[in-house]
């Protein structure tokens, strides 16, 4: 069994033929998950689901392969929570009612985000309804549903910050946006904070998940590198409720 790094490097091989580059980072993959050859037939499969058509709160990574999914969730009228690149700033929360008419596809980008949505906390998140759908890209998935991304484990800690505040559980549907040569018919043994898409989708395939392993249940604590959390927002709002909470 092939370890974590080796299928990432086996994949980004592959993905370097049909990814899109960034301008800020070119092809290092490991530093973006990129948009790719295909996207908008993946993107057609994906808003074709019916949890998505029936999904009105949604969390949504900041990856560059999502914008265009971004964009449709803000055309379609829906809400989306979405993390500023990194996790450095607080969550963005935004909807139809915040993006300037001909502005959609502007504000489903980084910057736009961030210039007409809203700063949000996981207090005020778990406020709202629960999440119904998660949607992420990665740098592979096998058939099982384990998914791994450029290695920072950002989306794992972001599925982790949702479960922590109660707006999701072992059964909101997780799908993984991503191209065909990021999908491997190999098994990959998760780590405790791995976290487990329940939908793959490609530009050629829609594949339900066989149901193996269960979403992680929350913040790992004693697994987190304490810097890291001196770098993100939530994980500070995180564990200053906890340590109320143990007080």
């Amino acid at each position: 069994m092939r370890n974590k790094q080796e299928v990432r490097q086996g994949v980004w091989d592959e993905l370097r033929k049909v990814a899109l580059p960034d301008s800020r980072f070119h092809f290092d993959f490991s530093s973006f998950i990129p948009d790719f050859e295909g996207s908008e037939k993946a993107l057609a499969r994906l808003v074709g689901l019916e949890i998505y058509r029936n999904a009105r709160l949604l969390f949504v990574t900041p990856d560059e392969c999502l914008v265009d999914f971004r964009a449709r969730c803000i055309r379609d009228g829906k809400t989306i929570i979405v993390s500023p690149y990194g996790i450095r700033r607080p969550l963005v929360i935004l909807g139809k009612k915040d993006v300037p008419e001909g502005h959609g596809r502007f504000a489903a980008c980084l910057d736009g985000l961030e210039r007409f949505g809203r700063y949000t906390t996981l207090g005020e998140i778990s406020q709202l309804e629960n999440l119904d759908l998660m949607v992420t890209g990665g740098s592979a998935v096998n058939l099982e549903g384990v998914r791994f991304g450029k290695g920072h484990g950002y989306f794992d800690l972001e599925w982790a910050m949702m479960r922590e505040i109660g707006v999701v559980n072992e059964d909101t549907p997780v799908v993984i946006f991503v191209h065909d040569c990021q999908v491997i018919d190999e098994p990959i043994e998760p780590d405790p904070f791995d976290s487990v898409a329940d939908i793959i989708v490609t530009p050629t395939r829609t594949i339900m998940v066989k149901k193996r392993y269960p979403k992680p249940t929350g913040i790992i604590w004693e697994k987190l590198d304490p810097h890291l959390v001196e770098e993100i927002p939530p994980l500070q709002e995180l564990r200053e409720r906890r340590s109320k909470t143990t007080e």
